[in-house]
């Protein structure tokens, strides 16, 4: 496939490239683990498989043979040779089809997953990019204008489905059968994160714990794929202390010393030095990768075992949509 427009910022990702931050090699990946393994469920993929990520404004593709693809995410209102389609489904399209997006309705980023994935060398067994370093993805960067891209060969189950919509002579066919809209952005907008307390939230002053449960916090323009900085009400520790340097994760929140907060995403450092007054619960990590600079939220402290009842309740909801789809494909086999 042909990128003929670049967008505002895509790149191809994967599940994250991990083994390596003992060696300071981040572990960089998706933005949003969710979206993009709902999406590779879709057509068939494997969890590993490379996608397209896009932020705030998609590209413009030129499909240059017949291909399975699914759009999850934020709504970009992805259009294919001008004709709106739908997001959260398989969808077949034909060889010489353009795919489009307009504006973003909601959320703030959007995946574009291909049956048999996208092919890029792999760097450290990942074929994600991190942009600062200028590795994997393709040539290290976010697509450009006239970049051609080389789509894997398809899964037994991607071809299934590929099968079951290619038996048209229309230029693309979506799915009757579908991911419910409540995965994506729609069910996220409430505005409430869900945390754990940190390893420093009792070195913080009650006032200033109350105010990080109990007051806005907006996201600033300032923020990355490496950190979202929010402002709001500044928060103090009871007293000043040198710390050492440890690891760090997907969703730790930092406070640095004038009192704002860091929550660290995908292109996180692989360790770090400012107090942790919280957590984000992983089954909170879709909520904030889709949140827009000016977006604002609250945050509600929850206990690690509450943490841990919803993300088993998540990973069964992929489970029962795992099994959903296989049941689809039997029934449209017979």
């Amino acid at each position: 496939m042909k990128i003929v427009k670049p967008g505002l910022q895509t790149t191809i990702q994967d599940a994250g490239r991990y083994g390596y931050q003992r060696f300071g090699v981040i572990v960089s990946g998706v933005m949003d683990q969710l979206v993009y393994r709902i999406g590779n469920l879709l057509v068939g993929n494997s969890n590993g498989e490379a996608c397209l990520e896009m932020t705030m404004k998609g590209p413009e593709i030129e499909f240059e043979k017949d291909v399975l693809v699914t759009i999850t995410g934020g709504d970009f209102s992805p259009k294919i040779n001008d004709g709106p389609v739908k997001m959260w489904r398989p969808i077949y399209v034909r060889a010489g089809s353009v795919l489009k997006f307009g504006a973003c309705t909601a959320g703030c980023r959007s995946y574009l997953s291909v049956a048999g994935g996208i092919v890029v060398p792999e760097i450290m067994e990942s074929r994600s990019t991190y942009l600062r370093a200028e590795i994997g993805g393709f040539e290290g960067r976010a697509l450009d204008s006239g970049d051609s891209l080389t789509i894997g060969e398809r899964s037994e189950r991607a071809d299934h489905i590929f099968q079951q919509l290619s038996d048209s002579e229309l230029p693309y066919v979506e799915s009757d059968w579908f991911s419910a809209a409540e995965w994506g952005t729609e069910a996220n907008q409430n505005g409430i994160i869900r945390v754990i307390q940190g390893r420093e939230w009792n070195r913080f002053t009650k006032e200033s714990q109350e105010k990080f449960t109990n007051t806005e916090f907006e996201l600033t323009p300032q923020s990355d794929r490496m950190g979202f900085r929010f402002k709001g009400e500044r928060l103090e520790l009871s007293e000043q202390v040198e710390m050492i340097s440890e690891a760090v994760s997907f969703g730790t929140i930092q406070v640095p010393s004038e009192g704002n907060l860091i929550t660290l995403l995908a292109d996180r450092q692989t360790t770090g030095g400012y107090p942790k007054i919280a957590q984000i619960a992983s089954v909170d990590f879709s909520k904030v990768a889709q949140l827009k600079p000016g977006a604002k939220v609250r945050f509600k402290l929850v206990t690690h075992k509450e943490a841990e009842a919803l993300y088993l309740e998540q990973e069964r909801h992929l489970q029962q949509l795992e099994q959903g789809i296989s049941l689809k494909l039997r029934e449209g086999g017979e």
